[in-house]
């Protein structure tokens, strides 16, 4: 019998008496946890002893910082489907999680975040490194809990996984005071399956899945608009079913990016602030929108005063909040979008639609002339965004996982990666988080060992969490960074060019060489400035075995577009920077 074997039967023995740290490490056990991320301090000391005897069972990952840990969490629960874990002390330890949590909190990610905390008898007495974890988690969290007594650790653990990745996913935190983690219980585990008053997903309406089946099949201009409850809810093939049979053309958030494959006929494209130009006007000429699994976030409607007005609405998702709380929905179907996918599948009527998704193809047309052909084949002599995001990804085959960071880059990567497979695109949407791209590559390389893990990065946002190659080089992960540096906060300047008359005020960024920063933690890179020299230079990176870095400079001028303009309709959206000044 091997260590881990050994290890894994021990932690589930049941009836035996242990301490309330090591009751910790058996729980993640029990719930099939095999990475953690996290930092050890005082508070968390007793967990991370107990850690040690089960170290060979459960992989722990040391990040340089609490922050990193939790978006590493992140990236392992978005390209796995599993429940991401982190852990961190009490005090400044437990606060350097709550912007990741919060980012989970707004992406729907189901995490479990462990947090040490001062003994239950100084609980409010302002002890060292306290702080109210509780009170400070409420608002970011689907559920959070103190536990001061032993016994309640393992039934608190079930619950925090049951909740974490049921229904509409989420973070979930539990703060450990210390003499919880040093006292002794009888240890017994038994996985939550359910939870009084806590209704996870609701039975599909069948008299509302009829009249959804009547506007679909009666729809001459039908639109459906998908975000990540695609991917979340496992419904990749009932969505390219649904599409498949009625012909419906569909566009997706950028959360939603991936859940169908890039090359599909009636994959139209990307919705939103920097989305595709026929996805966004014909938005508000369709007579059907059909949502599924996403919000109306903002970024997807623009002002909601003129978002589809001329279209019925049937909006498809898990949790009953985002029902009527932006878009006054004809039809809400509430509940499992792949149960509700399939059953519309079965009853709807078969369709081709073909004028209409003409139409479509006539406004990418347009696009491409007027902004993709210039970004992705540029005849300026500096490089843009889009042309190095495409050519990695086509020397991956369009089969990497895509992990950006959050600006110019972000969007760029988003408009011009390809796709074949689901869970293949992670980036912080609804929180818009600098500095998450980096570590979230680290967990999607964990959880992904045997796939091109590969992350861009800006030169702003790579700086907030520069200190994560030293998790990288100590856990020799292959990980391939490209940051595409253009010397600049770059959205934030692409606004003041636009739109604050180009008073350029504190957005150009003084960044290190990136590549001597990387060879110091012994992780080999290259800087590529000429265009002829960016073939050679992304093939060096992916035939070099573990992580590499690639810097490379953009043109400080390369804008994103198309651009809807903040509380704008999604109609006047902009193809180039005259467009705004017009």
């Amino acid at each position: 019998m091997t260590t881990k074997e050994k290890e894994t039967r021990r932690s589930q023995q049941q009836d035996v008496e242990i301490t309330g740290s090591e009751a910790v490490i058996r729980s993640l056990i029990a719930e099939g946890a095999e990475v953690i991320f996290g930092y050890p301090g005082g508070a968390i000391m007793p967990v991370y002893d107990a850690l040690y005897d089960y170290r060979n069972a459960l992989r722990h990952i040391l990040t340089r910082h609490e922050q990193g840990a939790v978006h590493a969490a992140q990236g392992y629960a978005r390209v796995t489907g599993k429940v991401g874990v982190c852990i961190a002390t009490s005090g400044p330890g437990a606060t350097n999680l709550m912007t990741g949590i919060a980012d989970a909190q707004i992406d729907s990610t189901p995490l479990v975040c462990i947090t040490g905390q001062v003994t239950s008898g100084l609980l409010g007495t302002d002890a060292f490194q306290e702080s109210d974890v509780v009170g400070l988690s409420m608002p970011v969290t689907k559920w959070n809990f103190q536990i001061t007594t032993p016994e309640d650790i393992p039934e608190a653990i079930a619950k925090a996984f049951y909740i974490a990745a049921s229904g509409r996913p989420g973070p979930v935190l539990l703060d450990i005071t210390k003499d919880a983690q040093f006292g002794k219980l009888k240890y017994k585990y038994a996985k939550c399956h359910k939870i009084r008053s806590y209704v996870p997903e609701y039975p599909v309406n069948k008299e509302k899945l009829a009249e959804a089946a009547t506007l679909i099949n009666g729809a001459k201009k039908p639109f459906l608009v998908f975000g990540q409850g695609i991917m979340l809810g496992e419904a990749e093939r009932e969505l390219k079913s649904f599409i498949d049979k009625t012909g419906i053309p569909a566009a997706w958030t950028l959360l939603g990016l991936s859940a169908l494959n890039s090359d599909h006929p009636l994959n139209v494209g990307m919705l939103g602030m920097h989305g595709n130009y026929g996805p966004n006007i014909k938005t508000n000429e369709c007579d059907l929108l059909i949502a599924v699994g996403m919000r109306f976030d903002d970024r997807v409607t623009g002002t909601l005063k003129t978002y589809a007005k001329q279209a019925k609405i049937i909006h498809i998702e898990i949790d009953p909040a985002e029902i009527n709380k932006n878009v006054k929905t004809d039809v809400a179907l509430l509940g499992d979008a792949k149960k509700i996918l399939r059953l519309l599948t079965h009853i709807v009527s078969p369709n081709k639609h073909k004028e209409w998704v003409k139409e479509f193809k006539q406004a990418m047309a347009i696009e491409v002339k007027k902004v993709i052909h210039s970004d992705v084949y540029p005849t300026k002599p500096g490089l843009t965004m889009g042309e190095v995001v495409r050519r990695v990804s086509e020397y991956t085959k369009n089969k990497a996982v895509i992990v950006s960071d959050v600006g110019q880059h972000q969007m760029a990567t988003a408009r011009y990666s390809r796709f074949t497979q689901p869970r293949s695109h992670i980036t912080s949407g609804g929180l818009g988080t600098m500095g998450f791209g980096l570590p979230a590559a680290i967990g999607a390389k964990l959880g992904e060992p045997n796939r091109e893990v590969v992350v861009f990065a800006g030169d702003g946002g790579f700086q907030m969490t520069i200190q994560e190659l030293g998790t990288i080089a100590q856990e020799k992960l292959g990980v391939k960074m490209v940051i595409l540096n253009n010397h600049f906060l770059g959205m934030v300047r692409q606004w003041q060019e636009l739109f604050f008359e180009k008073r350029y005020s504190f957005t150009e960024i003084l960044s290190p060489d990136f590549v001597k920063v990387a060879d110091a933690y012994g992780i080999p890179g290259n800087h590529v400035t000429d265009r002829d020299k960016l073939d050679d230079a992304i093939k060096v990176m992916f035939e070099t075995e573990g992580p590499y870095l690639l810097e490379v400079n953009i043109e400080k001028d390369d804008n994103v577009f198309p651009m809807v303009p903040a509380g704008a309709s999604v109609s006047d959206i902009l193809l180039s920077p005259e467009d705004a000044v017009k």
